[in-house]
């Protein structure tokens, strides 16, 4: 890890959480009970920064300087607001599509379906702040650079924004292979959110319970599903090609 990607020591860490600065996530040494470290942990939880406790050798392998108990890495991009971003692509006259990523923790996946997403004109990601891929220069490369252009929004329960999202007219596509309905098959037209799950588990129940359809990538027989990250492309492309189709 390069140490111009980390911010380490209380007063840089407290700076950087009391700023605009966005970071992607917190270590702190398990135990940290101090005032700061209380200061730290309450300031993350309202700013929807993850912070993982691990022991004094985590810190000292990412830096030989002085940490102090904590270290904290930037994020390399700005996190967008999903609500702000839906109301600016109505304003604009446009047919939101988003993709939202239900505990996709691959960082190869998570940039590879970034990437699918810029390439086939959606307009931006939706991750919960927990449970994730980590957005590091990996995710990036993988994206090939899609992640610094590609609106990304990050929330603290992803169920429930997807409620908000749903609400706005937005119509909520959950790719399992458990649907009942053939991508092929669905009949809808305008805006969309494409729900893609974990890589091992797929769909959490609760963002299951709230899609407007569980839909499935029909496979030959002797294979059941393909990686997220292939299963995002092609239903992302069945989305891109229907809205462009009725727009002529």
């Amino acid at each position: 890890m390069k140490d111009n990607t980390l911010i380490f020591g209380w007063h840089p860490v407290l700076e950087a959480l009391t700023s605009a600065k966005d970071l992607q996530r917190i270590f702190l040494i398990k135990g940290s009970q101090n005032e700061r470290a209380v200061e730290v942990i309450k300031l993350a939880k309202e700013r929807l920064i993850p912070i993982q406790m691990v022991p004094p050798e985590k810190l000292d392998r990412l830096t030989k300087k002085q940490h102090q108990g904590v270290v904290a890495f930037l994020s390399p991009i700005e996190y967008a607001d999903v609500d702000n971003l839906i109301h600016m692509l109505y304003e604009r006259g446009e047919t939101p599509m988003l993709i939202a990523l239900d505990g996709v923790t691959d960082v190869r996946n998570f940039g590879a379906i970034c990437r699918s997403a810029e390439g086939l004109g959606f307009h931006g990601v939706i991750i919960p702040s927990t449970g994730t891929a980590p957005l590091n220069e990996d995710a990036i490369k993988t994206s090939s650079g899609a992640l610094l252009r590609l609106p990304v929004c990050r929330v603290p329960q992803l169920s429930r924004t997807l409620q908000t999202v749903q609400a706005s007219g937005i119509y909520l596509c959950g790719m399992t292979e458990k649907g009942n309905t053939d991508l092929h098959d669905v009949a809808h037209l305008g805006p969309v959110c494409v729900v893609m799950g974990n890589e091992e588990f797929g769909l959490s129940p609760s963002v299951m319970r709230l899609c407007d359809a569980l839909v499935r990538i029909p496979m030959a027989a002797h294979m059941a599903s393909l990686n997220v990250s292939a299963s995002a492309a092609i239903a992302m492309y069945h989305w891109a090609a229907q809205n462009r189709a009725n727009q002529q």
